[in-house]
């Protein structure tokens, strides 16, 4: 029986992370041809693809996502193990900031396997509303942060997509309403823009009812019955609905979750702590 070699894990890590294999090869310095017959050697040694193919990249296969968690979490052991015996742990501190709504499903892991492999970075985590972040990053008061916007600037790594809808209880029908209440975000973020442009640029009369800081708040609101409110299409849940067609509201644009830094180069903590919230991220989907 053959065994699965870490030099494979850690090569299909680096694919299923990027998305391709042009790119993965890039990020483990090998290349394509040389990339390309490590996946196929990891197919052939566990039985089943591991990717499928998605217009110029790859995505994974009901077998590479079961297989994902463990790759990472050997590679990650190996490496833990190897700075640990050769004396060349990573050491610093490090200042992250985390949106608030994110940050209750992700920040225990992120922290949790960012400790765990390097428990010698002092962490800072400011886990708040992220509307700040980006101006916290240029005045270096954070050194790396988490946060969404509308459109990907050029200095901002992707890290998930989520489509924005209009969402209602399923208990209140707010097809007649006229003005349609309407929850939104209180700070003087897209979201908020977003909403009420979807509804002017419809001709829609509306009414601003509930505001909050948070999408908790937000969802609270539509929750009650009380209003509708443009949410990212993963809060949908039992007892609500889209019901962005039966408003006849103009299309709203898609939410993107990004990564930056207030700094073009990457020293040691950072690198670490970047790798971990890719992986964070990547296990997601």
């Amino acid at each position: 029986m053959e065994n699965l070699d870490s030099d494979l894990l850690r090569t299909f890590v680096a694919v299923a992370r990027a998305g391709s294999v042009t790119e993965g090869a890039e990020q483990i310095h090998r290349s394509q041809s040389a990339t390309s017959l490590q996946i196929k050697r990891l197919e052939v040694i566990v039985g089943h693809p591991v990717f499928e193919r998605h217009g110029r990249g790859v995505v994974l296969s009901a077998v590479g996502r079961r297989l994902l968690p463990i790759a990472q979490e050997v590679t990650n052991r190996l490496d833990v193990a190897l700075r640990d015996l050769s004396k060349e742990a990573v050491t610093g501190k490090l200042r992250i900031g985390i949106p608030d709504d994110h940050g209750r499903t992700k920040l225990a892991h992120i922290i949790a396997a960012f400790t765990r492999q390097h428990p010698h970075v002092e962490l800072d985590v400011t886990c708040a509303l992220s509307t700040g972040f980006p101006g916290a990053l240029e005045k270096g008061a954070l050194d790396l942060a988490i946060y969404e916007v509308q459109t990907l600037g050029p200095h901002e790594e992707l890290l998930f997509e989520d489509p924005t809808c209009w969402l209602s209880s399923t208990k209140v029908d707010f097809t007649a309403c006229d003005p349609l209440p309407l929850a939104v975000f209180d700070q003087a973020c897209w979201w908020r823009d977003a909403a009420i442009g979807s509804l002017e640029s419809s001709g829609k009369p509306y009414r601003i009812v509930y505001s909050s800081q948070s999408v908790s708040g937000v969802l609270a609101a539509v929750e009650a019955g009380i209003a509708v409110g443009l949410l990212a299409r993963s809060s949908l849940h039992a007892g609500l609905s889209v019901v962005s067609d039966r408003l006849g509201c103009h299309p709203t644009p898609t939410s993107k979750l990004v990564m930056a830094t207030n700094r073009s180069s990457d020293d040691a903590p950072m690198s670490a702590m970047k790798t971990v919230i890719r992986d964070a991220f990547l296990t997601r989907s």
